[in-house]
């Protein structure tokens, strides 16, 4: 590996509206090395790493970045076009925004080759095939002719990894290329991105917040906080001996087991027997126009939530996970039995009525599952409204101030606590959004939560925090969880007992610790294997 830097950055500072957001970091990247840019939102490392091509708008960026002796951010526009894409490229966190959802993804990644190679359209749709087939994608015929929303989530960010290695680049910028995937694919991608780093000798700088992938990908590690970098050095070194308090920080935030385990005779609060959620599908030719086929999405699921405790399921997606959350939710039409206090989901509204008040859901996305045009007290009170008619708005009030406190929200001043009421979504943290997400869920006092992937969009130290207070409320209240997820050290640390499923079946199921110290099954081994 040479030791003259590829990448040399001096003194890099972004500013937005005169507020300056990175202050003057320095840092290097040598020919084929692996570099991991760390640290939680708002830290300032994705903004870094756009500033590095110019593509952060709006932006008064100061200092410089020297690729191979020439200063990025004083290159002229048309110099620096020719360097995006050919010399650095870029993979972006989420492939479904990233991609042009008009255009197949053949097409896009041909678009990159004429651009900016010597080559002819004939010639690029073979390196097309090429490119796809050697991130892994199967049939690459057939899936260079698909869009974007035809492929997998997996798919989607190999076409992306196949789009930023068309033209060979010297330096690929990896901003949180597993996030929005499964915890198996992760490992995939992951190796994927090994192997075709290896075999193009190109260097790595891999910004994410997911401290499991910079142990097995990154060579040295760069991390950040408040747009200032506090430490740096050979990630095993780092690792072992962090010399600074955020540093610990991050690698201190794994989840912690702090539940109450199994104590004597409990009631089930939800328990199903041979669960099955089948989708109707065309047939294709006559046939459909007198019947449809089926897709079984879950297929003869039985499990039992207790009172205080959490059932976790784990699994990829398209395994099944969401579609059970969403049928004992009673939002989708379900065949077998399902039943919460003796009774079931029906065609009858008001029997209806009273189930959705004792189970209740907190999403994946608050940012997505919050109105973005309602406060803070009409989300919160919102459940109240449905279930509490008879409640005065002064007494809501007084409900979503004691639910935000709850979760954490509450102020000691009042006129502090009024201005939180008044206040929108999009003015908290991504933290602060799933707390609202969980006071809306608990102001009406269910026995049963479903919680849908709730930590994933989150930062490692944040998503423990939110775990602590699940936990806490958990002991507190006597609540059972029905947890979906794919990360098995938040089911390790919250869970009691475990569903596996796998294409709609469970393959395997049991305690928390027989499931995943001694798993049975060669699907959950793997899952188990891909956590690190």
């Amino acid at each position: 590996m040479s030791e003259t830097p590829l990448l040399e950055v001096r003194g890099l500072s972004v500013a937005f509206a005169g507020h300056e957001v990175v202050h003057g970091i320095d840092f290097s990247i040598v020919p084929g090395e692996r570099v991991a840019l760390v640290g939680e939102s708002g830290s300032g490392k994705t903004v870094s790493a756009l500033s590095l091509l110019r593509l952060a708008a709006n932006a008064r960026l100061g200092g410089q970045a020297l690729f191979n002796g020439r200063d990025l951010l004083t290159l002229p526009e048309s110099e620096l076009r020719a360097v995006r894409g050919r010399d650095m490229a870029m993979i972006f966190q989420e492939p479904m925004t990233a991609l042009n959802p008009l255009m197949t993804v053949g097409e896009q990644i041909a678009e990159v080759l004429v651009l900016k190679t010597d080559m002819d359209k004939t010639q690029a749709v073979k390196k097309v095939l090429e490119l796809l087939a050697e991130t892994g994608i199967p049939e690459p015929a057939r899936r260079a002719r698909a869009f974007p929303h035809q492929l997998s989530g997996g798919q989607r960010q190999r076409v992306m990894i196949a789009m930023a290695l068309a033209c060979q680049p010297k330096l690929l910028l990896a901003d949180e290329p597993t996030t929005a995937l499964d915890v198996s694919l992760r490992g995939q991608i992951l190796d994927l991105l090994v192997r075709l780093q290896q075999s193009h000798g190109m260097a790595v700088l891999l910004i994410t917040h997911d401290l499991n992938l910079v142990r097995r990908f990154a060579d040295r590690i760069i991390v950040m906080e408040n747009g200032c970098i506090v430490e740096q050095g050979p990630t095993a070194e780092v690792f072992a001996r962090p010399q600074h308090a955020y540093t610990r920080r991050l690698i201190a935030s794994k989840p912690v087991r702090d539940v109450v385990e199994t104590l004597g005779v409990s009631t089930a609060v939800m328990s199903a027997s041979d669960l099955r959620v089948v989708y109707p599908t065309p047939l294709p030719g006559v046939r459909g126009w007198f019947k449809r086929g089926e897709f079984v999405a879950v297929q003869g699921a039985d499990f039992d939530i207790m009172k205080g405790q959490t059932l976790g399921i784990m699994g990829e997606s398209g395994s099944g996970k969401s579609t059970l959350a969403l049928a004992a939710l009673g939002l989708l039409p379900f065949q077998g039995a399902l039943h919460m206090g003796g009774q079931t989901w029906g065609a009858n509204a008001a029997r209806n009525k009273a189930l959705r008040r004792q189970v209740q859901v907190v999403f994946q996305d608050p940012f997505s599952s919050l109105s973005p045009r309602m406060t803070v007290e009409e989300i919160v009170g919102e459940g109240l409204g449905v279930h509490a008619p008879q409640r005065s708005k002064n007494e809501r009030r007084q409900l979503v101030m004691t639910a935000l406190r709850d979760v954490g929200l509450g102020m000691a001043d009042a006129a502090a606590m009024t201005q939180t009421l008044q206040r929108y979504p999009h003015e908290f943290s991504g933290g602060q959004r799933q707390r609202l997400a969980i006071a809306r869920a608990l102001i009406i006092k269910p026995s049963l939560l479903v919680l849908d992937e709730p930590t994933s969009a989150l930062d490692v130290t944040v998503q423990k925090q939110v775990l602590q207070l699940l936990q806490k409320l958990q002991r507190e209240r006597g609540l059972s969880y029905l947890l979906i997820t794919h990360d098995v050290d938040v089911i390790r640390a919250m869970a009691h007992g475990v569903l596996v499923m796998k294409d709609g079946a469970v393959v395997e199921s049991g305690p928390v610790d027989q499931v995943l110290t001694r798993p049975q099954h060669e699907y959950t081994r793997i899952l188990v294997g891909a956590a690190g």
